[in-house]
């Protein structure tokens, strides 16, 4: 009878993983420590797997994301109130979204059991952006933009040239200098590819509402960012959303 509640899930293994922190940076790897304690019954794992997840928004609604996902261990078995515990390194892509208010990450490990419900662990993590995707952000503080909001939206065929289902917006507004009262908002999308950063930028123009209806003051961009300098990228930016505008 216990071998057959374990299997749909009741007296079955667990497992945890304990980060050192809730806080992690796209592009760089955390150490993590997984421990799996066997439940009322010897049970057969046949894996300890690791999931990125997070969610985008397409036109029907909001479908779930895995960034990336991998396999820890090989097939062992857990013995009745058994412990096992793992040592691993986690490596966080670059192009993990970055978290706000309005997207959420989590890190899932799950136990891989035949026949049975797999026992799951989900981790919220906030996800700090790459030190390039940084230098963006800061060089267009720098220029008077504050952020607005950002979300996760289905890529819209090929215009930002990845094969990701999915893109981080982040849309910014001009609080002060030179753009205040010209731009409404400037968005950009970070994508990576490869070892290289690709950052393509919209500028809304003030141009009344019959533009705004036609969408004709809408225009795009893109630059490719090679270092975490913002000083660097600051007057690119400005470039950028100059002749835009």
């Amino acid at each position: 009878m216990k071998d057959v509640l374990s299997r749909i899930g009741i007296g079955s293994a667990t497992v945890d993983t304990v980060l050192p922190s809730s806080t992690v940076r796209a592009g760089e790897s955390v150490d993590a420590e997984v421990r799996v304690e066997g439940g009322s019954t010897d049970q057969d794992i046949d894996a300890v797997y690791f999931a990125i997840e997070t969610e985008y928004k397409t036109d029907e609604g909001f479908k779930d994301a895995i960034v990336e996902q991998w396999q820890l261990t090989e097939p062992f078995t857990i013995e009745a109130d058994g412990q096992r515990r793992f040592e691993t390194t986690i490596d966080v892509p670059r192009r993990t979204p970055v978290t706000t208010r309005s997207t959420a990450v989590e890190i899932e490990t799950g136990l891989d059991i035949s026949m049975a419900v797999d026992p799951e662990d989900e981790d919220h993590v906030e996800v700090e952006p790459t030190p390039r995707t940084q230098a963006v952000f800061d060089a267009l503080s720098d220029l008077g933009f504050t952020l607005r909001s950002s979300s996760c939206q289905a890529t819209r065929g090929s215009l930002f040239g990845t094969s990701a289902s999915f893109v981080q917006e982040f849309e910014f507004r001009p609080q002060g200098g030179e753009f205040a009262g010209d731009v409404d908002e400037v968005e950009v999308v970070p994508v990576f590819d490869d070892d290289r950063l690709t950052v393509y930028v919209e500028v809304d123009r003030r141009g009344g509402l019959l533009a705004e209806v036609t969408d004709t003051d809408e225009r795009h961009t893109k630059l490719t960012v090679e270092d975490a300098d913002a000083e660097a990228v600051r007057p690119r930016l400005a470039s950028a959303v100059r002749d835009l505008s």
